[in-house]
């Protein structure tokens, strides 16, 4: 069974045989306690072209000390030194819980040994004064070599500080304060195994190897891709969002607060993307893969809805004196939310290891790689943006209008809805811009969010109200009080009519000239 540790470290490069500084007089650390010396023997594994490690993801098969077994770590702050680290028991091949939470990047090629590490490492823990654990100190002397037959062979000493868990993170800063004035400095490395593939890798013509400042420390440069034309833009967003597809992947299947959401919210905005820039993307490619997109949204959705209404019926029911919670109203919301949510999340999982799923990123990944363009794609961001941005808002107003004019009810209430996509679709094209535009398009962002809002509240309203009337019915035939529910009802009704008293006024001030005419129409 695999477990999870939240790792925060930082390492610095050291010369073989470097001393630890006397780290006593850093703030609170009362005691430096010697923990002795170990062995580790550690095998990296990848796939051929190096997936994992071109997404600074590790997975390692490990042998001696205290933590033997597999680990695989993924990032949640490279800058920061923050990854999650899952652990799973030792075994001759990759445990199928790690397997999984590399499927969006391994998908179906496979993984094979890539580079062996061997360390001796000599540990310290830094103590408080009751000898509580704050932080661990390694110094390793490190070799690496290659598992193809006749890889090269490196090595060197790297000094390592590991926060303790629930430890506070100022504690790095001051001890990274004391080790600077000894004169060590931070590594330009993330991860020993990022130091020995880039250090012994093949250059090509992308990329040039320097040492940095005459210490024999490899540092990368990479070529300048910085957006210039409309199309550098649209591929910067899809490539983005993409990547934030991939990212939270780990994150869902690990059931992380709001992952199902935020992956959800990626492949929303690059359906978006892929309608706002029909005039600089091909739709003969795009609009297929937006069909998947939507029907991943869909099956993400499934969750994250039922997870969103419950907890505002929750919200509903614990506002009300307990005089007016007349039957057994949270049990029965406990049974219907138990009853719509049997199996969703072995259904969630079951989707990301769909054939089908694997073969959207497939998708996305020859979408990037061989863009399709047309030729406004190459006209300047701030005419095509901008258009694009207009486009959408024009949507939007049509969509307002037209649901404005209708009387209150159903019809007026799924034209609101619709109205409310096409306003997630203009802040998005706005979001978009910003890089391009600035300030301008991240105010007009700013606005179309803000109607959003007032019509997503709405929608949240009517759907509350659906459940409600489900749940009375339930309620009803169960011999049970439906009073408190019609309650509930009457009031998720008021507050549907509250914010469509507020979406003119909301609209009012979205809709100034001034928005547009900002962004350089």
């Amino acid at each position: 069974m695999a477990e999870t540790k939240r790792e925060i470290e930082r390492k610095y490069d050291v010369k073989a045989g470097t001393e630890l500084p006397d780290l006593t007089g850093v703030t609170g650390v009362a005691g430096v306690v010697d923990k002795g010396t170990a062995d580790l023997d550690a095998v990296y594994w990848d796939t051929p072209d190096q997936r994992l490690a071109a997404a600074s993801i590790t997975l390692r098969r490990r042998t001696g000390g205290h933590d033997a077994g597999w680990h695989l770590k993924l990032p949640v702050s490279l800058a920061d030194g923050v990854r999650d680290e899952v652990h799973a028991p030792l075994s001759d091949t990759v445990p199928r819980a790690l397997l999984g939470l590399v499927r969006a990047r391994v998908r179906e090629a496979e993984l094979a040994p890539l580079l062996r590490l061997g360390t001796t490492r000599h540990v310290r823990h830094l103590v408080d004064a009751e000898g509580t654990l704050l932080a661990e100190v390694s110094l390793d002397a490190v070799r690496a070599e290659r598992c193809a037959p006749g890889g090269e062979r490196i090595g060197w000493s790297e000094l390592e500080v590991e926060l303790a868990d629930d430890g506070d993170p100022r504690l790095l800063d001051k001890v990274d304060k004391k080790l600077r004035k000894a004169g060590v400095r931070r590594s330009l490395w993330s991860s020993k195994l990022n130091r020995a593939l880039r250090t012994t890798a093949p250059m090509d013509g992308k990329t040039k190897r320097t040492d940095d400042e005459g210490t024999g420390h490899a540092v990368v440069h990479l070529e300048d891709d910085t957006p210039v034309s409309s199309g550098d833009h649209v591929l910067t967003r899809l490539r983005t969002q993409r990547d934030a597809l991939l990212a939270l992947d780990p994150a869902v299947r690990r059931d992380l607060p709001d992952s199902v959401h935020q992956m959800r919210v990626a492949t929303r905005r690059l359906r978006s993307a892929f309608k706002s820039y029909r005039k600089i993307l091909d739709r003969t490619v795009t609009d297929p893969i937006g069909e998947e997109l939507k029907w991943l949204a869909a099956e993400l959705g499934v969750d994250r809805d039922q997870e969103v209404l419950t907890e505002r019926l929750t919200d509903r029911i614990g506002a009300l004196p307990r005089t007016l919670l007349l039957g057994p109203v949270r049990g029965r919301l406990r049974i219907w939310t138990v009853a719509r949510s049997a199996g969703s999340r072995r259904r969630t999982v079951a989707v990301l290891e769909s054939k089908r799923y694997l073969a959207l990123l497939d998708s996305l990944d020859a979408l990037l790689a061989d863009p399709p363009l047309r030729p406004a794609a190459a006209a300047p961001p701030e005419k095509a943006l901008v258009k694009a941005a207009l486009k959408d808002y024009e949507r939007l107003a049509t969509r307002i209008e037209h649901a404005l004019g209708l009387p209150p009810g159903q019809e007026r209430d799924v034209a609101l809805h619709d109205a409310r996509k096409a306003a997630k679709r203009a802040r998005y094209a706005g979001e978009a811009a910003t890089p391009a535009l600035g300030r301008p398009a991240k105010k007009f962002a700013k606005r179309m969010k803000s109607v959003q809002k007032v019509l997503g509240d709405h929608q949240d309203s009517v759907v509350a109200r659906e459940a409600l009337r489900a749940l009375a019915i339930q309620a009803h035939l169960a011999g049970e009080s439906a009073f408190t529910w019609g309650l509930l009802y009457g009031q998720e009704e008021a507050a549907g009519k509250d914010r469509e008293r507020e979406l003119p006024e909301a609209w009012a001030e979205a809709s100034r000239a001034k928005v547009r005419s900002a962004l350089g129409s």
